[in-house]
């Protein structure tokens, strides 16, 4: 059973190759982020909940997030494997995820900070359509002005360098821990995230054939 847990800093290029993964294995990538805004919108009870605690300003609980995990799991295309990206990002939730007795195969993306940095820092999003480029290995054809559909090119404020460092540090704090958690369990396997999603993909296959 192909049932993957995508571990590593911001950066790391987890969600690129998750892509990749998904459609080679046919098994759906799955964040946290996507189950909350899928419930949010089809105004599930779950969802209201997730919507009311967000709308507060506060983050939403262990408890709840695990729920709706649990819920996503629980649904047919889940059957052959998943991918999941974002969760757990704590031990609380690690152990949460344990109470479902799956077999979990946990994957690390290990890279160096500098080469993150490099990563996100030089990373440019289009304002109107979502268009991901990257001054250094993808600029726009014209600088600033989106290829797909003329729209302004811009800097997220995540994607600045003081952004970047403390998303780093929250990592460290929050998830390294999971590192040690999964390695002791006897189911952690790492790779080098620094090389390209393509390369990274065959490293990954040779692996999990």
């Amino acid at each position: 059973m192909n049932n993957f847990i995508f571990l590593g800093a911001p950066g790391a290029g987890k969600g690129s190759l998750a892509v990749k993964v998904a459609a080679d294995y046919k098994i759906p990538h799955i964040s946290t982020g996507d189950i909350f805004r899928a419930n949010i919108k089809a105004q599930t009870p779950l969802g209201v909940k997730v919507k009311a605690i967000i709308d507060s300003g506060s983050l939403v609980s262990d408890d709840l997030t695990f729920e709706l995990v649990k819920d996503r799991l629980a649904q047919d295309d889940c059957k052959n494997g998943f991918i999941l990206d974002g969760f757990p990002r704590t031990i609380p939730q690690a152990e949460m995820l344990d109470t479902l007795g799956l077999e979990l195969k946990c994957v690390n993306f290990d890279i160096a900070e500098e080469i993150v940095l490099k990563r996100l820092s030089t990373r440019r999003v289009c304002k109107a359509c979502g268009a991901n480029y990257n001054v250094l290995t993808l600029p726009p054809k014209v600088e600033g002005v989106c290829d797909k559909c003329g729209g302004e090119i811009i800097q997220r404020d995540d994607d600045k360098q003081e952004s970047i460092l403390h998303r780093m540090d929250v990592y460290k704090e929050q998830t390294q821990p999971l590192i040690d958690y999964y390695n002791n369990k006897g189911n952690m396997t790492t790779l080098d995230a620094a090389i390209e999603t393509d390369n990274l993909l065959v490293e990954f296959k040779k692996i999990f054939a």
